[in-house]
């Protein structure tokens, strides 16, 4: 029989994972609580959030979500990252941690539905930001565009300097009156 917390919490679990877009399960075993209030006070910036979990209210609550590609990674002691808007930064957040901490591990992750290795988190952590890449985007987008309005326009300045210039050689347009002339 669970007790009433244990419900609460996978409850809480539950929506945390179906809520979020990036699931990365990490062993913080021998991490320093100052290392992990560090670790979430940089992930809280990122609207995202470090959650240490027991794997079975964790295994329930993924079930519950329809995130099954998660229990595979749960063993050991665990910690969930939840990534609830860009999973870019919360992903390049904890590759740097793993980097510097040297003890946090990564044991996989899921990206929307699909499970990632932690080979594809640390590729994930080296893409640009979601603003970066969507002014790529339209950066490529526009640029052919710019070129093919100063292709369709060329023909109508050639023509514009070819009377003007004609208009110079014959001694400017007619009617005009050149301002000595008008005293």
């Amino acid at each position: 029989m669970p007790t009433p917390k244990k419900v609460e919490t996978v409850a809480e679990l539950t929506d945390l994972l179906s809520r979020s877009n990036l699931t990365i399960v990490t062993d913080y075993r021998g991490l320093k609580v100052s290392d992990l209030q560090n670790l979430r006070g940089q992930l809280r910036q990122h609207d995202a959030q470090l959650r240490v979990s027991k794997n079975t209210l964790t295994t329930i609550a993924a079930r519950n979500a329809h995130v099954e590609a998660l229990e595979p990674s749960l063993s050991g002691p665990t910690a969930l990252v939840l990534a609830f808007g860009d999973p870019v930064q919360p992903a390049k957040i904890i590759s740097d941690f793993v980097r510097t901490s040297r003890i946090l591990q990564i044991r996989g992750a899921v990206l929307g539905s699909g499970s990632i290795t932690p080979a594809e988190v640390e590729a994930l952590a080296n893409l640009p930001s979601r603003e970066v890449l969507i002014g790529r985007v339209v950066g490529g987008i526009s640029g052919p565009l710019y070129g093919i309005v100063g292709v369709l326009a060329a023909p109508i300045r050639s023509l514009q300097y070819v009377l003007q210039a004609r208009i110079d050689q014959l001694g400017g347009a007619p009617g005009d009156v050149e301002p000595a002339e008008a005293a």
